[in-house]
């Protein structure tokens, strides 16, 4: 038996997980993977796999009231699990999101906390990932897609191979990610060149080929626990696609037929990567997320109204407002998550204890996460946070995020949500350490006004007090970290 084999059997056993399959080395997979399987592997921690997509609104899933664009496979998915109607992005662009999203500190304490201006915002030696908690467990660990997080090089403490992931296919760079037909992706620390849009061609689209290899990751590992974080780039613009498929006869303009096929490729990707775990006999093995970094984009020409993308939300992507970071999020894991709907407020902050919890492994102590294993398995009610906070340090800026604004989109914010209400304030400077009384607060209770109409600071200055307090709490400018795998 393998070092590696003996770990995870050993771990097992010890964290009351029961025995894990020790047979078949890691390679090509053969057509008895799944008959070999026997029935005490049933008892091994779940595969997870965590599908991120790239500004899908949380009104652009059909299980989220979408009309106009088809999400079967992921409806289907909502239907079979748990559907959070209260997930939250960590921040209203990708880079700050991502980095909250993996390593479970919220804008406030994180490493990144704006998209790249500039110079392109890194992870750090002492951002612990999720994948370095699993990996630690003796999960096998890939991202696939959209890392975000530069410099664009190998050897670096940014490099998904640095933070936990075994292997990494796809983009590293943010600005890189934008190209739908890029002349190379990284594969780990390697580029490796794409023939088919050599000069400018488009030969080969690349979420076709983030597709592939995630199919063949799965492959590759069906004997043996697995995480997988899958980040295609759609829908981000530019909505370019080879095949607007079944929009190609709307009277939409080109942008929003292109959008719109984007939306329904992520979910023929979702699809995908269902039915392969299907046909590798792991769909009893495995818990799936589906979830999106942040609300709503309108760069390329895209009309998010057209496809009322935020649903009943205010707001879009770079606004702190609800349909800026409130995403559609949901859990499907036959006989492992139970089905139905949660209105917990979750943060993808959650992630990493989550994933930690449910692969028997000790999160860091010092995360803002809290695990929601329990509300998944249907076990005892998962903690809830007593607050959520977001910071926004964004000079990027578009029309309709602008006017949500009131023409604000590229001052400083912050927002928090605390039970029923949610306070959003803006600073005219670029200064958090700007007096509270300079800043323009606004405060609205969601439970009566879901769509941020009704700003009722003026009538609840004592509420507006608490609620700005635990903003000045919830933000540092350094926030030290314990080392991944000591005690507190």
């Amino acid at each position: 038996m393998s070092s590696r084999r003996r770990f995870l059997a050993g771990s097992a056993a010890t964290l009351g997980l029961g025995a894990l399959p020790v047979s078949g080395a890691v390679g090509a997979p053969t057509a008895s993977a799944a008959a070999a399987r026997t029935p005490e592997d049933t008892t091994r921690p779940p595969n997870l796999v965590a599908v991120l997509a790239d500004d899908l609104g949380w009104g652009e899933l059909g299980a989220y009231g979408q009309k106009l664009i088809t999400t079967p496979r992921v409806d289907g998915l909502a239907a079979e699990g748990l559907r959070f109607t209260d997930a939250y992005s960590t921040a209203a662009v990708c880079a700050p999101s991502r980095c909250s999203l993996l390593t479970g500190l919220h804008t406030g304490h994180a490493t990144v906390r704006a998209n790249p201006s500039g110079a392109q915002g890194s992870l750090t030696a002492t951002d612990t990932t999720f994948a370095q908690v699993l990996g630690a467990r003796g999960y096998r660990t890939g991202v696939i897609g959209k890392w975000g997080f530069g410099p664009e090089s190998a050897d670096q403490e940014s490099h998904p191979n640095a933070r936990g992931f075994e292997e990494f296919f796809g983009y590293i760079d943010h600005g890189h990610a934008h190209q739908y037909y890029p002349a190379y992706l990284w594969n780990n620390g390697a580029k490796e060149p794409i023939a088919a849009n050599a000069g400018g061609a488009k030969g080969a689209y690349a979420p076709d080929l983030l597709r592939q290899r995630a199919l063949d990751f799965l492959d590759r590992h069906a004997a043996e626990p697995f995480l997988l974080l899958l980040t295609p780039t759609v829908p981000h613009a530019p909505s370019d696609i080879p095949d607007t498929g079944a929009y190609a006869s709307r009277s939409w303009s080109a942008a929003n037929k292109g959008h719109a096929a984007q939306v329904s490729l992520f979910d023929t990707l979702v699809g995908d990567i269902v039915d392969r775990l299907r046909a590798l006999g792991l769909e009893d093995d495995t818990i799936l997320l589906v979830t999106s970094d942040n609300g709503p984009h309108e760069e390329g020409g895209v009309n998010p109204d057209l496809f009322d993308a935020n649903g009943p939300l205010r707001g879009y992507k770079r606004n702190l407002y609800e349909g800026g970071v409130r995403v559609p999020l949901i859990a499907w894991g036959p006989g492992r998550v139970r089905p139905g709907t949660s209105d917990r407020p979750t943060p993808l902050t959650d992630l990493l204890p989550t994933l930690a919890d449910l692969g028997g492994a000790p999160a860091p102590s010092d995360v803002d996460g809290l695990s929601v294993a329990p509300l998944l398995t249907g076990g005892a009610p998962a903690a809830r946070h007593d607050h959520l906070y977001w910071f926004r340090d964004e000079r990027g800026v578009t029309a309709r995020a602008d006017t949500q604004d009131r023409q604000r989109a590229t001052w400083l914010a912050e927002a928090l949500r605390k039970d029923r209400w949610k306070a959003v304030r803006f600073a005219p400077v670029r200064d958090h350490t700007l007096p509270d009384d300079q800043w323009q607060v606004e405060l609205y209770d969601l439970a009566t006004d879901l769509g941020e109409s009704s700003d009722l600071a003026s009538r609840h200055p004592a509420r507006v007090a608490e609620l700005v307090a635990l903003m000045r709490s919830s933000w540092q400018e350094q926030y030290p970290r314990g080392a991944f795998g000591t005690c507190p």
